[in-house]
């Protein structure tokens, strides 16, 4: 989880603005129509390469409330519980993350976020939920201590490739609705079910991009990327993984990613290394070691050296009981360890203050526009000190041009991975020999 986002004293004469035209955060009425700034605010985000997620906060026992307080009670509540939730996230979200916060679902309150990349948002978009609500709902009991709501959360993230934005935020709203009230007969348990389906089934496909050497542009590794079943609602990475998280399917389906690897590894007789993701939740479970000795006894051909435990996403590790422990039965098995989105958060330096991993991947966020920006550029030389004091490997994500790749060159980067170097490719049919 990342830290804190700041007190948000500096924002407090902003959020006495908050109802005036040029705020980025307000409520809008019950009859709320998708207006074209929000759309256009959604598409711009998309387009520039992040994720949007729209978060639920639903009033679980919003019948009962009103019967026991009163209408009139309850109009004073709402107006309690809107100020609170505004207050709480100007606090502790990024005002440029803001996208829009609205009440137009009369349950509760939906909040649409910008996010970064998709490996890194899922946990992030449990962590902010999570420390969201709780803040706001002490700092309502605090104002008013005897009303007693109760709240079901839910989340999910806007399509990218939907012909229309403005139905594409209406259907994930609807989503996380569903998965906020999990009621029967609702798109709730149409995803559960579709789920379910991929779990029997192992119905994924696995993509593949390769990591190449700097210095010398040849292959050295490749990531394994994850989707969904072609054209439905999981076919997206972000959508399968939130649903998997959401229904206690995590740990399946990441396994499900595993065994697949490993088998596509044994048909293509690859000879690199290939780079699994997994997150912290997943490595600390207490069965993860012991099922990943019986999957390498199932592909005897696989030689764990082959294998790099990729940590996604910036979570907190210190509360997963059996994470350290399996690190380092990992490691004496012959895995590798890698660390995701460094760069990209406090948490992430932790973590490599707390594993001290093989290889350091570098976030994305640090190299976009990098060789225009003489700040990004000391950020990579500071990385890269950091890298070589924990005797890590280097890998910087996402290169999309000639003049990034140039900067990596200079600054003796180890590894690079991107669109510009290689799109990812289906992972049959990628000839991963050595």
């Amino acid at each position: 989880m990342r830290q804190p986002y700041g007190t948000g004293k500096k924002r407090l004469a902003e959020w006495m603005k908050i109802f005036s035209s040029h705020s980025k955060i307000r409520f809008y009425p019950p009859q709320f129509i998708l207006r074209n700034p929000v759309v256009s605010g959604v598409r711009n985000a998309l387009e520039s390469g992040f994720e949007v997620a729209v978060i639920v906060f639903n009033i679980k026992n919003l019948q009962q409330l009103t019967e026991s307080i009163g209408y009139e009670r309850y109009h004073t509540y709402r107006g309690c519980l809107n100020k609170t939730f505004q207050e709480v996230i100007m606090d502790l979200v990024p005002e440029e993350e803001i996208l829009v916060l609205h009440d137009y679902n009369t349950d509760g309150i939906t909040l649409m976020l910008r996010t970064g990349g998709e490996k890194q948002s899922l946990l992030e978009i449990d962590a902010i939920t999570y420390t969201v609500l709780r803040e706001a709902e002490q700092r309502i009991k605090d104002t008013l201590p005897d009303v007693d709501a109760e709240f079901n959360t839910g989340y999910m993230f806007v399509e990218k490739q939907h012909y229309s934005a403005e139905e594409a935020i209406r259907k994930a709203e609807q989503q996380a609705i569903s998965m906020a009230d999990r009621k029967v007969e609702t798109e709730f348990n149409q995803l559960v079910q579709q789920m379910n389906r991929i779990i029997i089934h192992k119905n994924i496909r696995l993509m593949a991009q390769p990591i190449f050497d700097v210095a010398t542009s040849e292959i050295r590794a490749y990531e394994v990327l994850t989707r969904g079943p072609v054209g439905t609602e999981l076919e997206s990475p972000l959508s399968l993984f939130s649903v998997a998280r959401q229904t206690n399917h995590l740990y399946d389906l990441e396994m499900i990613v595993l065994e697949k690897t490993l088998h596509q590894i044994t048909e293509n007789q690859s000879g690199q290394q290939v780079f699994i993701n997994f997150t912290p939740v997943t490595i600390g479970n207490e069965n993860f070691v012991s099922d990943m000795k019986k999957m390498l006894g199932k592909y005897q051909d696989v030689h764990s050296e082959r294998i790099v435990i990729e940590i996604t996403e910036r979570d907190s590790i210190d509360d997963l009981a059996h994470f350290a422990k399996n690190i380092k039965l990992l490691r004496s098995l012959g895995f590798r360890v890698a660390v995701d989105d460094t760069g990209a958060g406090y948490a992430s330096l932790h973590t490599i203050s707390e594993v001290i991993p093989d290889i350091i991947k570098i976030d994305r966020s640090v190299i976009q526009d990098i060789d225009s920006s003489t700040i990004k550029e000391s950020i990579l030389k500071g990385l890269l000190l950091i890298a070589k004091e924990a005797g890590s490997l280097v890998v910087a994500e996402g290169i999309e041009s000639a003049a990034e790749a140039m900067v990596l060159s200079r600054n003796k980067v180890d590894l690079a991975q991107g669109y510009f170097y290689a799109k990812p490719a289906i992972m049959e049919k990628i000839p991963m020999s050595s």
